[in-house]
């Protein structure tokens, strides 16, 4: 029998997680964002290069307000969020397919530092800016034809696999 909402048993637990949007543009995305953030305890997100863009009303049919209840930050520019991630020693983790990436279940999560999970845009995906800063940059082993899945689906995988090793190896 499917429980009802309020007979979850799910316990809140947050992880050190910050999630980094590089130009995300479609409402739906960005609420659905929220809502998987929420759903895995991500600390903060953090939004680049969408400043007034954001429409409160477009975002909560997706993210089922948890846009209410996840802290997140807007940045205009990357050379701020670099250095917000320098300045605070994050493990930078850029999720996107490269000719140097290497497949999500093998990277590297340190014991004491907080970590930086870095998506891209809808269409170009993570900016090379990025890419050239980040520590370690993972993608997702698919089988099919297609080389590429939605922002939202590929960011929950990676929260999924991340989480899964902290709640299983580190005390957070």
């Amino acid at each position: 029998m499917q429980l009802a909402h309020e007979s979850v048993p799910f316990q809140d637990q947050q992880f050190p997680i910050v999630l980094v949007c590089d130009s995300l543009v479609f409402q739906p995305n960005i609420g659905s964002i929220f809502r998987i953030s929420e759903a895995f305890g991500v600390e903060k997100i953090i939004f680049l290069g969408i400043g007034n863009q954001m429409n409160p009303r477009k975002i909560n049919k997706t993210s089922r307000s948890t846009h209410l209840h996840v802290p997140y930050e807007l940045y205009d520019t990357k050379e701020d969020v670099l250095a917000y991630l320098i300045e605070n020693d994050f493990e930078i983790i850029a999720l996107e397919i490269t000719t140097t990436s290497i497949p999500l279940e093998t990277i590297t999560i340190p014991q004491n530092k907080k970590i930086a999970l870095l998506i891209g845009n809808e269409i170009e995906g993570i900016s090379e800016y990025f890419l050239n800063y980040s520590h370690q940059i993972a993608h997702i082993e698919m089988f099919g034809k297609n080389s590429s899945m939605n922002v939202v689906q590929a960011t929950g995988i990676a929260l999924y696999e991340i989480t899964k090793y902290l709640k299983n190896n580190i005390n957070v």
